[in-house]
């Protein structure tokens, strides 16, 4: 048996970080991950990084095949990279290999066909999420058949690809897809689009996907999936409609990373969504486990892995003084054309709690920067408390929405009113500077 000060199951992005300053604060640590091409986790392999090289060489109107070659450049370089911060410290060991409990504070790793179990009185879970894959009937196994994961390694482009689902992950890839030329159906359950979203800000989403050649099938479940031959497989409808396609993306979210990693042999539990349990320092029902990221379930960005890092640093060195508590105002954006970014609560979510609000609107026509960049698409809309002034959110669809939206999200934290962001001077022109209209309200 080999002992460790720390064990971390996962080279995301807490671990690997975990990792390096666990070792430069002189801990021995092991780092186990089980797939050479995950070194740096899910946002730089297969996800955020990839993705978004995508979406930007297809608003480029750049081939789809050199944007993958461009893509695999990239991730291979970032990996490496990863992997090379982490394996040039003397006091990490990685490890290659499946990891699975055998107690709360054994680890049975196998390399070279030999088994060896590790031990440490700290340990990590850092083992993200896994695409979920839907109960549906009929060749889910086929060639013909993607997740987010597969699809954005395949080296042609489908000429008609169909999505079933709608959410976050469905959307950015049917306008990734449509700006590189594939006819794009999208099939949900649901009778409308992002339906936590703001209406008003959804509906404009809607009309450009749809504007740009983007179907939307709603209110229909996909049942059967057909292979039929070398170039078509079939979808099957509730309603008993039969679509036609060269290609399936199954875009129906991501679940945690659990599976085979021996859960069930210690006091580890698990939410009734499959999530490892945490308190708010994240540790786990045993104790001096943790689990981080997206193996604990709620928003899966790595940006919040990388948060989640913080708070066990505080926890173990530090004051304590940041938690899952402690928290607040976390912005996301949608890749789509144009972005879809958010913080805090819309007008629905926040009268429902109980405020008054007042409400500011900004289409983006309006706005001279718009008239710059020539694209004069999306609406801009801030929610305000009518009795403090203070911002309750924003939902920015337009362009440079993912840069904005921090500003946004920084006023928030500050408690800063929303006269603060009304009545600052920005350079001109750009696009921070419709936060001057935008938030002109009166409360």
């Amino acid at each position: 048996m080999l002992t460790y000060d720390a064990i971390i199951i996962g080279f995301g992005k807490a671990g690997k970080t975990l990792a390096g300053e666990l070792a430069n604060k002189d801990w021995d640590v092991a780092l186990i991950e089980k797939d050479p091409k995950m070194y740096g986790g899910t946002c730089i392999n297969i996800a955020c990084i990839p993705t978004k090289i995508l979406v930007h060489d297809g608003l480029k109107d750049i081939a789809y095949g050199d944007a993958i070659e461009r893509k695999d450049r990239v991730v291979e370089k970032l990996r490496t990279k990863n992997y090379k911060n982490i394996a040039d410290h003397n006091q990490v060991t990685i490890y290659e290999s499946e990891a699975k409990f055998r107690s709360d504070k054994e680890v049975e790793i196998e390399m070279d066909e030999k088994k060896e179990v590790l031990t440490a009185e700290h340990i990590f879970i850092n083992t993200g999420a896994t695409s979920n894959i839907p109960p549906m009937k009929g060749d889910l196994s086929s060639d013909k058949v993607y997740t987010s994961t597969s699809l954005i390694d395949r080296k042609d482009l489908p000429k008609k690809l169909t999505i079933i689902g709608a959410g976050y992950i469905g959307l950015e890839y049917a306008s990734m897809y449509n700006n590189f030329g594939s006819e794009v159906t999208v099939v949900t359950p649901e009778s409308e689009l992002l339906p936590h979203e703001d209406r008003e800000i959804i509906a404009e989403v809607q009309k450009e996907m749809e504007n740009k050649g983007i179907q939307f099938i709603f209110g229909k479940k996909a049942e059967k999936i057909t292979d039929e031959n070398e170039n078509t497989v079939t979808l099957s409808l509730s309603n008993g409609e039969i679509l036609s396609t060269n290609a399936v993306l199954l875009a129906t979210g991501r679940k945690p990373n659990v599976d085979n990693i021996g859960l069930e042999n210690t006091e580890i539990e698990q939410t009734g969504k499959g999530a490892i349990k945490v308190d708010n320092n994240l540790e786990t029902t045993v104790s001096n486990v943790w689990a981080l990221g997206d193996v604990r379930g709620g928003m899966q960005f790595t940006y919040i892995s990388l948060d989640d890092y913080r708070i066990v640093m505080d926890h173990l060195f530090g004051e304590k003084e940041r938690s899952l508590n402690t928290r607040k105002n976390i912005p996301y954006s949608v890749f789509i054309d144009p972005p879809l970014s958010k913080v805090g609560l819309t007008v629905k979510e926040a009268e429902e709690l109980g405020y008054k609000v007042a409400v500011g609107k900004l289409p983006i026509a309006s706005h001279p920067r718009a008239h710059v960049i020539d694209d004069l698409r999306g609406l801009f809309k801030a929610v305000v408390d009518k009795k403090t002034g203070k911002i309750l959110g924003a939902t920015l669809f337009g362009p440079e929405s993912p840069e904005l939206i921090n500003l946004v999200k920084l006023a928030m934290d500050l408690d800063a009113p929303y006269t603060y962001l009304r009545d600052q001077v920005y350079n001109h022109p750009v696009m921070s500077e419709s936060f001057n209209n935008l938030f002109d309200i009166e409360v």
